[in-house]
């Protein structure tokens, strides 16, 4: 292959991975939701942000490596993850109920300037991740097969440009959700933050327990 062509198809890959991971993560999901809400606290949400990219990208490498597949098609695996992810979306999701019948405004300032719950905050970031077993059928499996139709350096660029994506999501997600912050510092924004986070959280857990029931 001539190096114009090598270029041009390199470049194709590239554009394909960012826009295949883009359109994997924007969809609403427990991950992003919770990213959200750590914005408009200011609770270390370039932290989360950071977890999540990360995460993301350790995902995406595993796919476009083949080994995706190997992780999809063990059952057992998916089960407990799957059960495992439900318990931990609905707990979480009726402490969000709960504080929205009793809102507490945010205070931002607070939110960043305390060094407490760091490690809840990252051991809650790794499990909304790494306990959907959606998001290894999506960034894992689906990138990885359509990864596979490259060749390894154009896989390179194809795995890059999703990885690209995931940045330029995560990270001004988190920008925009430092911006929006004032309005959740009232009753009725921290109620309409933590009613959406229950919603998404409660629809997740249930789309993971139907799956397992074969619904």
């Amino acid at each position: 292959m001539d190096l114009p062509s090598f270029a041009s198809t390199s470049l194709l890959a590239g554009l394909e991975g960012f826009a295949l991971g883009g359109g994997l993560i924007i969809a609403i999901g427990a991950q992003n939701a919770y990213l959200i809400r750590q914005g408009v606290r200011g609770e270390r949400v370039y932290l989360v942000a950071t977890l999540c990219f990360l995460s993301d990208a350790l995902l995406i490498a595993i796919g476009t490596a083949g080994i995706g597949a190997v992780i999809a098609s063990d059952p057992l695996l998916r089960s407990i993850a799957a059960w495992g992810g439900a318990v931990f979306l609905i707990t979480y999701g009726a402490k969000s109920a709960y504080a929205v019948l009793h809102p507490v405004p945010l205070d931002w300032q607070a939110g960043e300037d305390s060094g407490r719950g760091i490690w809840k905050i990252v051991l809650t970031t790794l499990a909304l991740t790494f306990l959907n077993p959606h998001v290894y059928l999506d960034t894992v499996v689906l990138v990885g097969g359509v990864a596979a139709q490259y060749e390894a350096a154009e896989r390179l660029y194809f795995t890059v440009g999703a990885i690209l994506a995931s940045a330029l999501w995560f990270y001004g997600l988190a920008v925009g959700a430092l911006r929006v912050a004032p309005f959740f510092q009232t009753n009725r924004g921290a109620q309409v933050l933590d009613g959406t986070v229950t919603l998404v959280m409660f629809a997740v857990a249930l789309s993971l327990i139907k799956g397992e029931l074969g619904g």
